[in-house]
């Protein structure tokens, strides 16, 4: 059955974000696909509309410049597309001690990770109440569930993001909307490659990006609350045992996990 619903995808052009316009697509929904690299975007589009019945509307936009996230709102108003889903998936993080790392680096990670996706919600949010419809899905992770030394800024951005899911959540549960805060695990993607996690012990099973989008998806989809998505056996056995793990075993256990290998 085709889905006839308009998702606007933010970090579209790879990894998770690519995957989530392909699943979109697949069930017959039209696409807003936002990322910088204008190339990559045109050759999604090109990809998508020749496979499926759909139409991509493309919008090359840094989500971490000033104005972006009222930019690309107003585009899509001045398009007349009316946003169905919203699915904030751009992010990114970066691996070394805090104190060792460019500051302005953690900052724009702040300002894309939390300022942009709240800004971003924020503007679609009001016609999704006007409408009494639309569904959110924003991708945090399984990092938002533990403090992370060695990724300390990254962690606490991804603790935000699903706190502020979650209560966004309860303030619509008299509404027909819903949002989703997805945790993945350690995913194959170029965010890996970029924040220096694949010499890590964490990344050393990832979860394929197509199999997290397919997880959080459908939980959208279904209105659901949280989801997980991604981890391995040992992982979960990781993750069930935070709560009885003494606090600074905790961190000593993360931060050996997140220690770069040569």
């Amino acid at each position: 059955m085709e889905n006839k619903k308009v998702a606007l995808i933010t970090g579209a052009s790879s990894g998770i974000g690519k995957e989530f316009a392909k699943l979109h697509a697949e069930q017959g929904g039209d696409l807003v696909i936002v990322a910088r690299s204008e190339d990559k975007l045109n050759h999604l589009k090109d990809e998508l509309e020749s496979k499926s019945n759909v139409k991509v509307t493309v919008i090359s936009k840094d989500l971490g410049t000033e104005n972006a996230t009222q930019e690309i709102y107003d585009q899509v108003k001045a398009l007349d597309i009316e946003v169905n889903y919203l699915i904030n998936n751009a992010g990114f993080g970066g691996v070394s001690k805090f104190h060792e790392r460019d500051i302005k680096d953690d900052l724009a990670m702040i300002n894309l990770n939390i300022s942009a996706l709240t800004a971003l919600t924020h503007h679609f949010l009001q016609d999704f109440v006007k409408r009494d419809e639309g569904k959110i899905l924003n991708v945090s992770s399984t990092a938002s569930l533990l403090p992370g030394p060695l990724q300390a800024v990254y962690y606490a951005t991804k603790a935000y993001v699903s706190s502020f899911s979650n209560a966004l959540a309860e303030e619509l549960h008299d509404t027909n909307i819903t949002v989703t805060n997805l945790m993945p695990g350690a995913t194959e993607t170029d965010f890996g490659k970029i924040s220096g996690m694949d010499k890590t012990e964490l990344f050393k099973n990832t979860a394929s990006a197509k199999t997290v989008a397919r997880d959080g998806y459908n939980a959208m989809i279904k209105g659901k609350l949280d989801l997980i998505s991604g981890l391995s056996t040992s992982q979960k056995i990781m993750m069930s045992m935070v709560p009885l793990t003494p606090k600074k075993v905790l961190l000593s256990q993360i931060r050996k996990m997140q220690e770069v290998k040569d």
